[in-house]
Parts: structure tokens; sequence; C-alpha cells
């Protein structure tokens, strides 16, 4: 009789299986910190295996991606369109120190742009900001009706749209080209840069919905914890003095001889 086909004479295992082990009990939360340019630091948390011999858990953590909503860390659910990518520079202590990555237009936002009967125009720069970081920019209008028009479409012409094209890259060249980033940052989520390229378009052809849609951070300067932290300070308010008159006399303040009844 061969051995295998009897269960009674093959040995059995000893020990059996290991015992399931949570893979949570290995792993810790960080706290991930935002500029100080939005108004809610507090971008979430992050997870990661536990330092285990020269596996150093903050190594893991420096160079993640997060994309976090701009109405979050705004508190301002208007721009809940926009998503803000930001990337993990430093750690200290249990708290990530993250830095602008880039931004970017959530596709239900995009899709409700998008309609028949009308031109898009798309464009896109590189620029290098003054304290030395590579940004590419895209940028999105649509063409509107004029007034009083009674054609339905409201296509632009291939001159129109070439020339249109150049003011947006031009709007973006100057926009990044003369700023750091951290200036160029509050600019684009305060979203003027589409009303200014409306502005200088509208007279080639009437546009509308011009947005930044798209920002990547191409290529950084070398890392500097001086520059990182500079993100990560508040601005200090400039409190004027005080410009209202002295206190008004009281009958307890009042001396004789100063005009005063006692």
């Amino acid at each position: 009789m061969a051995v295998g086909k009897n269960k009674g004479l093959t040995k059995s295992r000893k020990g059996g299986r290991k015992k399931a082990v949570d893979p949570f009990t290995r792993k810790e939360w960080y706290n991930l910190v935002a500029p100080a340019i939005f108004t809610n630091r507090n971008a979430g948390k992050t997870l990661i295996t536990k330092t285990i011999g020269t596996k150093v858990a903050s190594d893991g953590l420096k160079g993640r991606i997060i994309e976090v909503s701009l109405a979050d860390l705004n508190q301002n659910e208007e721009m809940a369109y926009r998503k803000i990518k930001l990337c993990i520079e430093d750690v200290q202590g249990y708290n990530c120190l993250t830095n602008f990555h880039g931004m970017d237009m959530t596709r239900d936002k995009l899709c409700s742009l998008i309609r028949k009967k009308q031109t898009i125009i798309e464009g896109n720069v590189d620029v290098r900001t003054t304290d030395g970081y590579y940004v590419r920019m895209f940028c999105i209008a649509f063409t509107k009706q004029q007034e009083n028009q009674c054609k339905v479409t409201c296509y632009a012409q291939a001159t129109q749209i070439r020339a249109i094209r150049l003011k947006m890259v031009a709007v973006m060249q100057d926009l990044g080209s003369k700023k750091d980033l951290k200036s160029l940052v509050k600019e684009l989520m305060g979203g003027t840069t589409g009303e200014q390229i409306i502005r200088e378009g509208s007279p080639i052809f009437p546009l509308k919905d011009c947005f930044i849609r798209k920002v990547k951070v191409l290529k950084k300067p070398k890392f500097d914890v001086t520059s990182l932290m500079e993100w990560h300070t508040e601005e200090e308010k400039d409190v004027g003095a005080d410009v209202s008159g002295p206190a008004p006399e009281t009958p307890d303040t009042l001396v004789a001889g100063s005009g005063g009844r006692l």
C-alpha cells in the first residue's frame, strides 16, 4: 500500500498555520500639515509602517503626493471644484510638512462647461518663477454669443482662436515669471487671471468661463528647510497704532485749576 493513500501513516506538521497578525499593529499615523496660505492647516492623516531596523518611516513619507479639495483647505464651498496637490517635503515628529505640487479642476465642473454650438479654446505655457520653480499652466475658455445675436452658434475662426491663445499665453507668462511660487498660488486661488484673459480676449471674440484649468510643478529647486518654513510661517498682519483720541476725563481725574468742577 502506498504511503500517500493512508492518512494515518502521514506525519502531521508541527504547529500548523501561523497565527494571523493584524498588519495595522505595525503602522503609525502622521498628520498632514498644509502651508500657511490656506485657512485650514489640517489636511488629514497618512499611514506608514513603523521604523524597523534601517528602514526609517520618515524616508517612506517624503515625496508622497496628496490631493485635497480647496473648499476644505479654505473653508469655502464655492471653490469645491478646485483640487490642490500637496507634496510631503519634510517630517518633524508626527507632522508632515507639505508644499504646493499642483492644481486641477474636478471632472464634473469641466464637463458642465462643455456644450454644443460653441468653441473651446485652450492654451498652455511653461514659466519659471523668481524662486526657481518650473511650472506648466493650462488655460481653457469658451466662446459666447454676442449681444442681440440671432444666430444659434458662436464658432470662432481659426485666426481668432490663434489670436486668443496668444493672449492666454502672454497673460500666464507675465503672471508666472514676475512672482515667486507662493504669490503665484495666491493669485491662482483668487481666480482673477481668467477675468483678465476675458477682458483682453473679448475684443477678438466674446469669451466666457475662462479658468486656469491645471497647474503642474515640473521642476523644483534644491530642498531647503528655510524656504519650506517660509511656507509654514503665518504672515503677521500689520496692525496700525490706535488713532482714537485720549480718553475723556472723569470727575475723579479732574483737579482744581484745570477748568473742571470738583
